[in-house]
């Protein structure tokens, strides 16, 4: 890390204390805290004026994130917070941190989806728009660089993979790669065709992050501890198997029934589990790109 980040890293007694046990710590590296339990991991940067925070976690878990992030870096404010989608477990904080002056930076899919009005089958859910106080300040639409305690933040949007808003953020001195939703560990994918995510995305996704990462960086998933290269490999194996399996399933005609009856992810359910939802989402997803599944009619 340069200097000026290393004069922003966590006190040492920090990770002494006491943590509500909902919310976890883990030191990524550097200056570098990823949290957990909020909804869906945070990662937090400490610089030696201010804070970035990638993800917010759920509006009703908020103040207790923002309570400990207050008392591991006393007396700095978030200054920048990044979305990685649009989902409810990764933008509850934008209010909070938006009245205290900070600039929040999505994707426009994403911006476009919290203020929308839309229902997402698959949940059984009418989503809402949220109020003006709570969309995001900056937008963009294939990558951006920001600079942050003398070293600049890489991010960039990913194809259409878990929606069509997914962003990754690169801390690049650090050798962290937040991932978010775009790489699943110990479950299946969530490919939410109904806003915008299917199986080829996923797939093309997870070569961008390969091809940007190296077998020593750590990769941040929306859930669970932070990864590796090798198992992005994995995500991409099996993503690349199954896309061809949906094709196939659609060159014969085979219904949703029929195609979870041939069990086309049966060699990684040791890996990912239970295939059921994932499969109803990658066929309902995938009739929206018959062309570029090819050979289908």
């Amino acid at each position: 890390m340069t200097a000026g980040i290393a004069a922003g890293a966590l006190p040492r007694a920090a990770f002494a204390q006491a943590l509500p046990p909902e919310l976890t710590l883990e030191k990524l590296g550097g200056n570098l805290v990823q949290i957990g339990g909020a909804g869906a991991n945070v990662v937090v940067a400490g610089g030696p004026d201010g804070l970035l925070m990638v993800d917010g976690g759920l509006h009703g878990r908020s103040a207790d994130l923002l309570k400990l992030v207050s008392e591991q870096w006393p007396g700095l404010n978030v200054d920048t917070l990044f979305n990685t989608n649009w989902r409810p477990e990764h933008t509850g904080s934008n209010t909070a941190l938006r009245a205290a002056g900070a600039r929040i930076i999505t994707h426009e899919n994403t911006k476009l989806w919290l203020g929308g009005d839309f229902f997402v089958e698959w949940e059984d859910r009418a989503y809402t728009p949220n109020p003006p106080e709570a969309l995001p300040t900056e937008t963009f639409y294939a990558s951006g660089k920001t600079s942050f305690a003398g070293e600049e933040i890489e991010y960039g949007y990913l194809p259409r993979a878990h929606s069509d808003g997914d962003i990754y953020v690169f801390f690049r001195a650090a050798n962290v790669l937040v991932a978010s939703d775009v790489l699943s560990v110990g479950s299946y994918p969530i490919v939410d065709y109904a806003t915008g995510g299917w199986i080829g995305g996923l797939e093309q996704a997870t070569k961008m992050l390969i091809g940007m990462s190296d077998s020593t960086t750590r990769i941040v998933p929306a859930a669970g501890s932070a990864q590796t290269q090798t198992a992005l490999q994995a995500q991409l194996q099996m993503c690349a198997a199954v896309r061809e399996r949906v094709a196939g399933a659609f060159r014969r005609g085979m219904s949703l029934k029929d195609f979870m009856a041939a069990k086309p992810t049966a060699e990684f359910d040791a890996q990912w589990g239970d295939p059921a939802q994932f499969l109803a989402l990658v066929y309902k997803g995938a009739w929206g790109h018959i062309r570029e599944l090819g050979g289908t009619i």
